[in-house]
């Protein structure tokens, strides 16, 4: 394994596509950044399809139904919103049309969506493996959907 600077900080993603290291920012939005170590600790990740990957775009993920209808079995989150702009490999939760209602889906972006700064708590950043993002099927559901096969905290990998 790759040493990392924080490894309590770092989420490794395997995907069908391959690997994906996302750097958490607890300095942003503390709360999201422990709902996701908590999830990918459960394994609650592990499985689950990417069922909106539109170009351009972002690729989103984390619903454990694969149809964007479903989350955890935990409370949703309030907002974090935050100044961190939504660009190339930001990653950033989903929710309905109430912003207090993030869970467990999230997406990452494949370009330039700061429309979303601000509405859309942003929590991380991929520092590897974008390439492999770029690489997902593409639809909304797609066709034949990747998924994370499994995500787990660097500090936990041994």
């Amino acid at each position: 394994m790759a040493a990392y600077k924080d490894p309590e900080n770092t989420l490794v993603m395997e995907t069908t596509k391959g690997t994906v290291v996302i750097a958490l920012r607890p300095d942003l939005a503390p709360k999201h950044v422990e709902r996701i170590k908590a999830l990918a600790r459960q394994g609650f990740y592990d499985g689950i399809k990417f069922h909106r990957v539109i170009d351009g775009f972002m690729a989103q993920t984390g619903c454990p139904r694969g149809t964007g209808t479903g989350g955890s079995d935990l409370p949703n989150l309030p907002a974090e919103f935050n100044a961190e702009k939504h660009v190339r490999g930001v990653c950033s939760m989903a929710r309905s049309s109430n912003p207090n209602s993030a869970n467990s889906q999230f997406f990452i972006c494949f370009d330039d969506a700061t429309f979303l700064d601000k509405q859309y708590t942003a929590w991380g950043k991929v520092i590897e493996g974008m390439d492999n993002v770029d690489k997902l099927a593409k639809g909304e559901p797609p066709r034949m959907p990747d998924s994370m096969v499994s995500v787990k905290i660097a500090a936990d990998i041994t």
